[in-house]
C-alpha cells in the first residue's frame, strides 16, 4: 500500500455451510451469494485448549458464487478470502471467500484430502 499500512488480509477456516441466501446477481451481472459458516474447533491458546464455536458472516461473487449455491445445506468446506465490511457504511466484517474446498468433515487436516477446489 502506497500509504505504508499494513496490507496483509487473508483468513482460511474449515466450517460448514449453516445458512446461505438465493444466488443473486450485482447490478453489473455477477453473480453474488450471502453465507454464514458454522465453525467448531478447538485451539491450543495461553497453554491450554479452547473450546471454539463460531459463526461467520461470508459473501463470494463469481465462480465461487455459483459453486457455494450448489452445495447442498450443512456441506464441510475449507474457505479462504479476506475480510471486509459486510456493508459499505457498517462497522460489522464479512469473509468475502475467493477460494473454496469441500472437505470431508470426519478428518479436516488439509494434508489428507485432496478434492478440487474452487478459485476466484
Amino acid at each position: 500500500m502506497a500509504d505504508g499500512a499494513p496490507a496483509t488480509n487473508r483468513l482460511a477456516i474449515d466450517a460448514t455451510l449453516a445458512t446461505r441466501d438465493a444466488l443473486r446477481y450485482t447490478p453489473a451481472g455477477l453473480p453474488a451469494i450471502d453465507l454464514v459458516l458454522a465453525h467448531r474447533s478447538e485451539q491450543r491458546e495461553a497453554g491450554g485448549v479452547r473450546r471454539v464455536e463460531c459463526e461467520v458472516a461470508a459473501v463470494a461473487f463469481g465462480e465461487i458464487a455459483e459453486a457455494i449455491a450448489k452445495l447442498p445445506d450443512g456441506a464441510a468446506v475449507r474457505c479462504e478470502g479476506f475480510l471486509a465490511r459486510r456493508w459499505r457504511t457498517g462497522t460489522t466484517l464479512a469473509l468475502h471467500v475467493d477460494r473454496i474446498e469441500p472437505i470431508d468433515d470426519r478428518d479436516q487436516r488439509p494434508e489428507d484430502h485432496h478434492a478440487p477446489s474452487v478459485q476466484g
